[in-house]
Order: structure tokens, then C-alpha cells, then sequence
């Protein structure tokens, strides 16, 4: 087992907490090449300061990527690494379920006996492994850089590409003045690059041809549909560019953001390849498994920036395992930032299809109060209030496929899309609702919808009747209803609404959409002007 980072703290365990001293917490990253440690202590004010941070090799990804699973020789190494950390943690005094959190990504993920790994790790280490999703690692990502683009005026009022190499996959975030605006994950890892070609038995030569094919065939689209209005930044995360930057940059300290110029990038990244694995871990002393995706990786971290018209590359020290830690700080994952960020990212897709912005988001907005105004009917948690108001923002983008069943396109088109920081179980419920928001109320026959889990269908029939209910209020497409107010009379639900004498239009528009909603509530729903 080795530090993963030179600015790894003495490993000094702490003595016995007492209430005043600052609690320990940890995060186990189960990964392509490797498993890592980072431990660390939180203080009052919710400040974390790394205490120790581990490594140790596993080529979990190398049976993935070329067998579909992972051998059960890979996965005893796991379990032993594993068992390793859990003595560690325990001189750490980190006994408790709630002081450990442990994650796994692509190569996890997308091998076939992924549960046989989760078992046995469990059985043979007491610790339950999280099968990360691709937007769950972006959203994880996005929280580690975050307290460096707070800091950063420049960062701040640019539009940042912000990359990280992984084993697996290329993870992408795009953010414009601090805002996401696009998330995506590449099928385009350093070692799946190297697997998948290593089979074709060519020279070296004709391999990295190869590699430097497949990366700009599947990064093009993506650097050419970056804007270029405003300056332009690219900046990489991951063990190997961190590598690369202590090679050219020895003083760097990796908690501050540094950069590269593409020019001695691109030497090293010569050398790299030139040497081949086995020289690399001679020369550079490192572990194998590092060694093999060093090359790769820092070949799509240079062509990428060439491909954007960059003559420099930003490189900071933060990781996944940060953006665990900063989790495992703030439990609120549905904060008020991050819920802004997944709205703006629903409002871009909705202008990618030229949705009507002024109807959409105040059809969002009304379904919004109608949500908080029905709390003690539908019993829905924060959660559902924002997958409902993500669904109401785009439950007319059908539209731009056709106007007949665009309820049905709708639902695909947000199936087949990114937004940031929904996980795929969340992007299904945001397609139903948005499916639902008219015709036929949701069925078992339906497809999707006959996949969910019992709570979530109901939750998606509430969500939808909803939603029905803050269409027809704006049934004029005016936004003159601005405001509602819910208030039950026996099996009557009384809407009503300030400020509007005239509500012949919305009310025959209720009645037309109200079915769903009195067979989910069981509600009668009546609409009446009021006072202002």
C-alpha cells in the first residue's frame, strides 16, 4: 500500500474523541486500476483536512474490459486491500457504518458479476460498496473543484471544460460563469483504450495511430459544438495528469490550480509512449497499473486540447475521493446550488429544442406551489419537488420531434439526454412525469412506467396529476396566474387565485385534466377568483 500523493499528511491517528474534537471520516474508491483511501477530519465549521490518503493497486478494470467480468483472482486483491483499509480505520477509531463511505465506478459498473464482487467484499470486509452512476460521478466531481472556482474570479467568468481520464471512461463537465451547462461520459479510458487495442497484436506504431483515431473519432462532435464566444478554459483531473504536472512542474503544490503549456505536454506524453509500460514503471517507479494507462490517458488530455485551439491546460490536485469527503461533510445533496445547477442544465436541453422558455418555466413554477400547497396529501420529499419541477420545464420539448404524441416524444427525448446531476433512475421519473402531463394516465402496460418499483409509480402518478393541474392554470400561455392557493374543504380541493376575475379559460382546461388527479388524491378539484 502506498500514499497516492506526495502531500499526503503524517499518518498519525488520533487520540479518543471527546465532543469538542473534530470527527473522522472516510471514503473508499473502488476503481479502475486501483483502490483508494482518503481519511479525513471534519471541525465545527465543517472544514475537512486530509489526514491520509492510500493507494493500492487492482486491475479490476483489466478483466472488465477484456472478459466482460472480474476474475475471482482480482477480486481476493480487492478483498485484501480492503481488509487492509478497514485495520487502518480502525487505528483511526472509524468503527461506525455513518464514518465510512465506499463507492465504485465503470469498472465496477459494467462488469457482468459486479454483485459477486459487492458480495464478497462485504462478506470478507463488513463494508458496503455504492456502484456509482455516470451522474453521480459528474455531480461528485463538480462538488471537489468547487471550493477552487469560488475562489477564482477568473474561473468565475469564463466557460470551463472541466476533464478527468479515468480507466473506463472520460468524464466532461462544461461550466459557463459557474454554471453546468453540460455533463457527458465518454466510453474513452486509458485502459480500456489500451485492452481493446492490445488485441489487435499491431506494432506500436500502428497502436497509437489507432488510439489517436478512436479518440478523435469520439471527442470531434464534442469539441466542435463548444461554443466560442467567451474565453475559453480546459482543465484536467486525475492521477496521471498530476503525474505529468509534477514532472514539469516539480514545485507545484496540488492544492492550488497550475498550468501546462501544450507544447512540453505533449514531449512527455512522446516519451511516454515511446518507452512502452514496462520502462515506464522502471524508470518512473511506478506501479504497474499506473503505468499501463499513463500514455493513454495523457494522449487524450493533449489531443483534446488541441481540438479545442488551447495552448495550455489547467490542472488541479482535486478527486472523486474530495467530492466524496465534501459529501460525507454536507449529507444535503439537494442543496440550493446544486438544485440550480440541475434547473439550468434542464433549461439548456430545453432551448436545444427550442422549447417555449416563458410557458415552460411557469408551468414549472405553478406546479412548484401546487407541490408545497399539497405537502400533507401527496407526502412527497424534496426529491420528487425538484424531478416534478425538471419535468415541467421540459414536458413539451416533444415538440420539436412532432406535435401529435409529443407527451411520447417528450419522454423519450429526456431519456436519450444528459442533465447534470440526475442519476438514471431519476432522468426515468422526470420522462414519466413529463409523459404523463397528458392523454392517458399512467398504466402497467406502459413501457418504463412497468419497470418502477411500487412507491415510485405511485409518486410518479402524484408528480403527473400535478403537473396536469399547473398546465391547464396556464392554459392561455399569458403566465397571468401567479399565484395559487390550495386549501382542502372535506373531498374538496379549492384552488385559489388572486388577482384574476376572469378564469372561463382555466377552468375549462381544469376540467378537462383534473381525471388523473381526483383518481390519485381522490379530490375533487373546484377553481375560484379571489381578493387580491
Amino acid at each position: 500500500m502506498s500514499p497516492a500523493d506526495p502531500s499526503t499528511l503524517p499518518s498519525t491517528p488520533p487520540a479518543t474523541h471527546s465532543p469538542e474534537t473534530p470527527r473522522t471520516l472516510a471514503v473508499i474508491d473502488v476503481g479502475t486500476t486501483s483502490v483508494r483511501m482518503a481519511i479525513g477530519e471534519v471541525d465545527r465549521q465543517g472544514n475537512v483536512r486530509l489526514l491520509e490518503n492510500l493507494s493500492q493497486g487492482v486491475s479490476l478494470g483489466k478483466d472488465t474490459f477484456t472478459r466482460g467480468e472480474i476474475a475471482r483472482e482480482t477480486i481476493e486483491e480487492c478483498v485484501q486491500a480492503l481488509r487492509a483499509y478497514r485495520r487502518k480505520l480502525e487505528e483511526y477509531g472509524i468503527t461506525r457504518p455513518d464514518q465510512v463511505r465506499v463507492v465504485a465506478t465503470s469498472a465496477v459498473r459494467e462488469a457482468s458479476n459486479q454483485l459477486a464482487l459487492i458480495d464478497r467484499i462485504y462478506a470478507g470486509t463488513g463494508l458496503t460498496v455504492e456502484t456509482l452512476e455516470e451522474a453521480e460521478v459528474h455531480r461528485i466531481t463538480y462538488r471537489s473543484i468547487q471550493p477552487l472556482l469560488q475562489q477564482d474570479d477568473h474561473l468565475r467568468n469564463v466557460r470551463l471544460i472541466i476533464t478527468e481520464v479515468g480507466g473506463g471512461s472520460t468524464e466532461v463537465l462544461r461550466v459557463d460563469r459557474g454554471a453546468v451547462a453540460y455533463s457527458h461520459s465518454f466510453r474513452l479510458g486509458s485502459l480500456r483504450l489500451r485492452q481493446t487495442f492490445r488485441r489487435l497484436r499491431a506494432s506500436t506504431a500502428r497502436l497509437r495511430d489507432v488510439m489517436e483515431h478512436e479518440i478523435h473519432r469520439t471527442l470531434e462532435d464534442f469539441a466542435e459544438q463548444v461554443p466560442r464566444d467567451e474565453p475559453l478554459e480546459l482543465m484536467g483531473l486525475g492521477g496521471d495528469l498530476r503525474f505529468a504536472v509534477r514532472e514539469l512542474v516539480p514545485d507545484w503544490d496540488p492544492r492550488t490550480i497550475t498550468s501546462i503549456p501544450v507544447g512540453p505536454l505533449a514531449e512527455l506524453t512522446e516519451q511516454i509512449l515511446a518507452l512502452g509500460e514496462d520502462a515506464v514503471a522502471r524508470q518512473y517507479r511506478l506501479p504497474l497499473p499506473e503505468a499501463e494507462t499513463l500514455g493513454p490517458a495523457l494522449l487524450v488530455y493533449r489531443h483534446l486540447t488541441e481540438m479545442l485551439g488551447l495552448d495550455h491546460l489547467l490542472v488541479c490536485g482535486a478527486n472523486l475521493r474530495d467530492g466524496l469527503l465534501r459529501e460525507a461533510v454536507d449529507s444535503r445533496i439537494w442543496t440550493k446550488d446544486f438544485r440550480e445547477q440541475i434547473i439550468r442544465s434542464a433549461v439548456d436541453l430545453g432551448r436545444k429544442y427550442h422549447f417555449d422558455e416563458a410557458h415552460a418555466r411557469h408551468v414549472a413554477d405553478l406546479s412548484q406551489q401546487l407541490f408545497h400547497g399539497l405537502q400533507a396529501e401527496h407526502g412527497l420529499d424534496a426529491r420528487h419537488e425538484l424531478i416534478l419541477y425538471v419535468a415541467a420545464l421540459l414536458h413539451e420539448i416533444g415538440t420539436f420531434v412532432s406535435t401529435s404524441s409529443l407527451h411520447k416524444h417528450s419522454m423519450y427525448l429526456i431519456l436519450h439526454s444528459d442533465l447534470f446531476g440526475l442519476s438514471q433512475s431519476d432522468l426515468q421519473l422526470v420522462a414519466l412525469v413529463a409523459r404523463y402531463h397528458r392523454r392517458a394516465s399512467p398504466k402497467p402496460t406502459h413501457q418504463v412506467f412497468n419497470t418502477l418499483s411500487r412507491d415510485n409509480r405511485v409518486a410518479v402518478s402524484k408528480m403527473a396529476a400535478i403537473l396536469r393541474l399547473a398546465k391547464a392554470l396556464d392554459a392561455t400561455r399569458s403566465q397571468r396566474v401567479r399565484v395559487v392557493v390550495c386549501r382542502r374543504k372535506g373531498r374538496r380541493l379549492v384552488i385559489s387565485v388572486p388577482g384574476v376575475d376572469d378564469l372561463s379559460v382555466e377552468q375549462l382546461a381544469l376540467n378537462q385534466n383534473r381525471g388523473l388527479f381526483e383518481q390519485i388524491y381522490g379530490l375533487h378539484v373546484t377553481l375560484r377568483p379571489s381578493a387580491a
